[in-house]
Parts: structure tokens; C-alpha cells; sequence
């Protein structure tokens, strides 16, 4: 009696009690004791013990989450022929772990709290290291042990190694066997392996309806890519007959397990109205859900979507945020689209550093007109710090890539001498393909090099000119203009020198507006227009032409061309002023202070004054004096009209010369 109660109550010593009343502890959640009676159970010869307390650790029940510590407790399992553990242990080197996030955090912080201890602290806690490393050949041979030993996920994952060739080499008959194997327990995904082996031909004839056979099974057992390569199946019609709707029927069970690719192909499907009612707001919906689980052709979809607005108001600010999703995942299109976005404020504000980031991301995955556009950026110091030499590199990896204009921003550069040594030959060598190529700015800038530079060659000069000038480039027109205008040193033609002018007028060209306002005003070669100057003057002048604007000033002031008019004068002054125009600010300065055009205001002209002298204008410097001397709008300040007339009278002004001995 006594004895069968002490059987029934006193824990089992047998390795199966153990292991029983293991699984027994695990279910009720009390994984400590769990784990001391697999112990004892493995003790006495249980492997499926050993295999459990893995299991403990890789799942990081009872005990942190660490895959070293449950690749040891494999490893004995696996030793004593356990298939699982076989399995695992295999898995485990094929994939590479690292422990839970919370065991590298305490490492982390033990070592900023116990320096160099951490080692020890480390090896007490974690005797076994934090990682897996991956070690596919390792692997392969624990795979290839747990397979022979009936383990069926063990031989879809082999069949797929032998295929893909990891751990071992490339052979598509083994696949074969070893899918076929897995296939036999029912194994949906050794069922799809098939399916590729028999309708792609891999090591076998191509056999689409034996191909598509697999994948049915597979599919019927709900296996999502099996359901989308039928679907493809059906589209195409090879290995089933062509059925719309039912292609879109396998694509709706994939797409509702989640399948991206199904919920992609699926937008396609409502996008056209193949097999399924048309519908834009679906496939939205389904482009959406896919980009969303991070398949990289559906954000990339989504964003033409948004941006074209395909059936729907294009939404510029949704698309620039998938875009920048691809442009994130590596998609080289998408990072030069995104850059462009941000240098343009398209969907959203402009942000000339961001854009620059991406043009050089894009640049650096071999995107040719990205390497162009950073190449500009770091040229004009835009986004980025100016840097000539960065410039050049990628003006020159985009001209390698097809860019005709980067040879032509390469040539302009040595042409320059724009922060870089000048160098003729060098500026040549890259003009020339471009514009032969047809580039308008290679060709404007090498017939400037033919008038410029020895041996001078007027004639291909105005040849290379005319051809840019003809097919409508403004500066190719202005420097004809300049050319038959006499300024290049060859022979006037006024009549040419205005057609060139008109047509690079015409296109927006701010100087040869004002040349030809100029031509007009003076009757150079054709028949004096004040009218026609005052004309053209003033579409240079809004254009923030400084000559023009000053030109157009002393028209108002004398009425030629225009109405007599001071105060707007003064206007055209001061915008040629702000612009730096050292003349105009002196006129300016004039005007103000002695009240023509507007009532007099000293203290208002008097900093004019003061930025003409600054330019070394002797006229100004001598008035700037005389207003400090007499405190006129300025306090009175003889030492300040000292140095004015110092610096009028060094610049030989004789009335300068007589304040100064006025002064003593």
C-alpha cells in the first residue's frame, strides 16, 4: 500500500517520466522546472530531453532568448541521432542568431559601468557567446543527417540548400529527390519546389502542365506562392488554359494570407479590368497593402500612381513619401526621383540638401544623370559645399554614362579656368563630342574658344554659333550678336548683329535685350530708335540688368525715348543701386539729397554716397566728404571727410586736393 503511493506521488526516475513531467512543468508555464527535469531526464540517456531545453532557450522561456545556449543543448541531442534537434542545429548555423535584445543591452551597459570586466561578467552570464555565426557548410551536413532521418522540414530546406547552392555545390537532381521526399509528407512548399523544377526546366525537361500540377497541390493547401504562380499560370495560359477570373481568384486567397506579390498583381488585375470589374480605388488599395509589407514594386507603383494620378487626382506628396520608401530600400530610379523632388519642391518644401543626398546616393549606384546633377551641385555649391574637384569627378563619371551636357560643363570648366587650372586642349577634348552630339552649350562654348584662343578661327567660330543660335539657344545668339556686332574683333555687321541680338532677345536673354536697347538708343549700324531702346532697356532692366536699369534711369531723367519723369528715375536708379551699380548709386545719392524727383532728403542719400565711394568713385568720395565736413544728413565728422578727400584727392580729384588744404 505504502508502496504504490510513494510510485504515485514521488517525482519518476525513469529518463520518460522525466521527460514527461518536463513537458507537464512547460505547459503550466513553469519553464525553471521544466528545464531541471529534462536535465535529469537527459542525464540518463533522454535526447528529446536535450532537444527540449533548446528549445527553452531559443524561444526564451524561463531564461533570456539565447541561440549559443540552444545550439549546445542541439548539439548533444543531435550527437545522439535526434532529427529535430538535427533540424535545428542546422537551421540555426544556416541563418545565424544573435541573443535577445535585452542580453546585448545589459552587455552593453555592463561595459560602460565595469570596463574592462565586462569580458568576465559576459563569460559568467553568458558562457556561450551572444551569436550564431552562419556556417552553410556546417549546415549542410546536419540538414543532410536530420533529411536522412525522416525529418520532413529538414528535406524541403535541403532540397532548397541543394538548389541554391549554400553549404554545398549547385545539383538540381538532389533537389529533386529531396523535394520529392518532402513532398511525400504532404509539404506544401516541397509540392512548389516541384512545381518550379518541373515548369521552369531546372535539371528536367520543362513540363509546364506537370509544373502546374505541384503548384495546385501546393495551392490547395493554401500555400500563397503556389496560388500566385498559378494565378500567373492562368494569365498566361501555359500549363492551364487561360483564365482571367480564376487567376485572380488565386491571387485574392494569396493576397488575403498577406502574399505582397499576389496584392501587387492583384492592383494590375483591377487596374485593367482583366477578369475582375474595374476599379481604381481597388487597386489602390491592394498597391498599398503590398507597399506596406515592404515589397519594393508595389512602392515603386504607388509612387507613379500618386505622381501621374491614374484615374485619380494626382497626389504629388504621397508620392514623394513612397518614393523616398524605395529610394530607402535601394531602388537607384527612385533615389534620383526623390532628388529631384526635393530640388524642385515637389511634394513638399525644396530642400537642396536632401536632394543632393540622394543625386550623390543615386550618383554612387551608377545613375548617370544623378552623377550629372550632384556634379552641378558641387559646382555652384548648392545643398553642398562648393568643391570644384568633386564636380569635375562626376561631371566626368556622367559624361562616361552618355551625358552629353556633363562634357560640356567639363569644357566649359578647363575653358574658365572656374577653379580649376585653365587648360585649352584639355577643354577641347571634351567639347568636341558633345557637340557633335548636339549639344547647344558644347557648341556655344567652343566657337567661344575658336575667337578666343590661338590659332583664332573666326569663321568655324560663327559656323558652331549659328548651328546653336538656329535651334533657339539664347547665349549662342547673344555671342553672334557680339560676333557681327565687331566685339570679338572681326569685321562689324550691324544688320546681322541685330537679328542675332533679336533672337537671343527673344528667348529671354537679359544682355542682349540691353545690347540691342543699347544699338538702338545710339543708331550703331541702323537707324537711331529711342522708342525701340527705351523698349528693350526696360524688358532687361525688370530682368535685374543693372546697366539697363541705369541706362533706362537717364532716359526718364532726359525723356528720350520715354516721358520725362523723376520720380521714376529715382526708381530705376535704386534698383541698379541695390545691384551694385556704382554710378546709379552716385545719381542716386544726388537726386536725394538735392530733392530732384522727390522732396530733399540728405539722410537718405547720404549712404549712397558712401557705397559709390566705397567703389572708389572719386565723385562720390569728394561728396561723402563735404556732407561729414558740413554734418549734411550725417553727423558732422571731420576726421571721416578727411579720409574721403584723401581718397578723392590720391585718385587725382583737384577739388579733393583743394578741402584737404582748406583743412590744413
Amino acid at each position: 500500500m505504502l508502496g504504490s503511493l510513494l510510485t504515485k506521488f514521488l517525482p519518476p526516475s525513469d529518463p520518460d517520466g522525466l521527460l514527461k513531467r518536463g513537458i507537464e512543468h512547460r505547459e503550466k508555464g513553469r519553464f525553471l522546472d521544466a528545464m531541471r527535469a529534462w536535465k535529469q531526464a537527459g542525464d540518463k540517456g533522454s535526447a528529446d530531453a536535450f532537444y527540449r531545453i533548446g528549445l527553452l532557450y531559443a524561444r526564451g522561456e524561463g531564461v533570456y532568448r539565447s541561440p549559443p545556449d540552444a545550439v549546445v543543448w542541439y548539439q548533444m541531442a543531435a550527437d545522439a541521432g535526434h532529427a529535430a534537434a538535427q533540424f535545428q542545429l542546422g537551421l540555426s548555423y544556416l541563418y545565424g542568431a544573435t541573443s535577445h535584445p535585452g542580453a546585448v543591452e545589459w552587455l552593453r551597459s555592463a561595459g560602460s559601468r565595469i570596463g574592462e570586466q565586462v569580458q568576465e561578467a559576459a563569460t559568467a552570464v553568458f558562457p556561450h557567446g551572444i551569436t550564431v555565426e552562419q556556417n552553410p557548410e556546417l549546415a549542410f551536413r546536419w540538414m543532410l543527417k536530420s533529411a536522412e532521418a525522416g525529418e520532413a522540414d529538414a528535406q524541403l530546406v535541403l532540397a532548397e540548400m541543394y538548389r541554391q547552392a549554400r553549404g554545398c555545390e549547385r545539383d538540381m537532381v538532389a533537389a529533386k529527390h529531396w523535394y520529392e521526399r518532402a513532398a511525400e509528407h504532404g509539404i506544401a512548399g516541397a509540392e512548389f519546389g516541384l512545381g518550379d523544377i518541373h515548369y521552369q526546366g531546372l535539371g528536367v525537361p520543362v513540363d509546364h502542365t506537370l509544373g502546374a500540377d505541384y503548384y495546385a497541390k501546393a495551392a490547395e493547401r493554401g500555400y500563397a506562392r503556389a496560388q500566385v504562380a498559378l494565378a500567373s499560370i492562368y494569365q498566361s495560359g501555359q500549363g492551364r488554359p487561360a483564365d482571367p477570373k480564376l487567376a485572380v481568384r488565386m491571387l485574392k486567397l494569396a493576397a488575403d494570407q498577406g502574399e505582397p506579390r499576389a496584392q501587387f498583381n492583384l492592383a494590375a488585375f483591377y487596374q485593367r479590368g482583366d477578369g475582375v470589374k474595374q476599379s481604381t480605388e481597388k487597386a489602390e488599395t491592394f498597391l498599398r497593402r503590398a507597399a506596406k509589407r515592404g515589397h519594393l514594386p508595389a512602392m515603386i507603383k504607388l509612387a507613379e500612381f500618386y505622381a501621374r494620378g491614374d484615374g485619380v487626382e494626382p497626389d504629388l506628396r504621397q508620392a514623394a513619401s513612397w518614393y523616398r520608401e524605395a529610394a530607402e530600400r535601394g531602388d537607384v530610379p527612385s533615389q534620383f526621383i526623390i532628388g529631384r523632388m526635393c530640388a524642385t519642391g515637389a511634394g513638399g518644401p525644396i530642400d537642396l540638401r536632401e536632394a543632393a543626398r540622394w543625386f550623390l546616393k543615386a550618383a554612387e549606384n551608377g545613375h548617370s544623370t544623378a552623377a550629372f546633377n550632384i556634379a552641378v551641385f558641387y559646382s555652384r555649391g548648392s545643398g553642398v559645399e562648393q568643391d570644384i574637384q568633386k564636380a569635375l569627378h562626376w561631371f566626368e563619371v556622367a559624361a562616361k554614362g552618355g551625358i552629353s551636357a556633363a562634357n560640356a560643363q567639363l569644357g566649359r570648366l578647363y575653358a574658365t579656368g572656374d577653379g580649376v587650372a585653365r587648360d585649352l586642349n584639355l577643354a577641347t577634348q571634351w567639347l568636341l563630342p558633345a557637340a557633335e552630339a548636339g549639344d547647344m552649350e558644347a557648341k556655344t562654348t567652343l566657337g567661344l574658344l575658336k575667337l578666343q584662343s590661338e590659332p583664332r578661327d573666326p569663321l568655324r567660330a560663327r559656323d558652331l554659333l549659328s548651328e546653336a543660335a538656329t535651334a533657339g539657344h539664347g547665349p549662342a545668339a547673344l555671342h553672334l550678336g557680339h560676333l557681327f556686332a565687331g566685339r570679338y574683333g572681326t569685321s562689324a555687321n550691324p544688320v546681322d548683329a541685330v537679328k542675332w541680338y533679336k533672337a537671343a532677345a527673344e528667348t529671354g536673354n537679359a544682355e542682349a535685350q540691353f545690347s540691342l536697347g543699347t544699338i538702338y538708343l545710339n543708331g550703331t549700324g541702323v537707324p537711331a530708335d529711342a522708342e525701340a531702346a527705351a523698349s528693350w532697356l526696360e524688358r532687361a532692366a525688370h530682368a535685374d540688368h543693372p546697366n539697363a536699369q541705369f541706362q533706362l534711369a537717364v532716359m526718364f531723367c532726359t525723356g528720350q525715348g520715354v516721358p520725362k519723369d523723376l520720380p521714376q528715375a529715382i526708381a530705376w536708379y535704386e534698383l541698379a543701386a541695390q545691384l551694385g551699380h556704382k554710378v546709379a548709386q552716385y545719381n542716386l545719392a544726388v537726386m536725394l539729397t538735392n530733392g530732384q524727383g522727390c522732396e530733399a532728403d540728405p539722410a537718405r542719400g547720404y549712404p549712397w554716397f558712401e557705397k559709390a565711394a566705397a567703389q572708389g568713385m572719386p565723385e562720390a568720395q569728394l561728396a561723402a566728404g563735404d556732407m561729414c565736413r558740413a554734418g549734411n544728413g550725417v553727423a558732422k565728422d571731420e576726421a571721416a571727410a578727411r579720409r574721403w578727400y584723401q581718397a578723392a584727392a590720391q585718385a587725382g580729384n583737384e577739388a579733393a586736393q583743394k578741402r584737404l588744404q582748406a583743412l590744413g
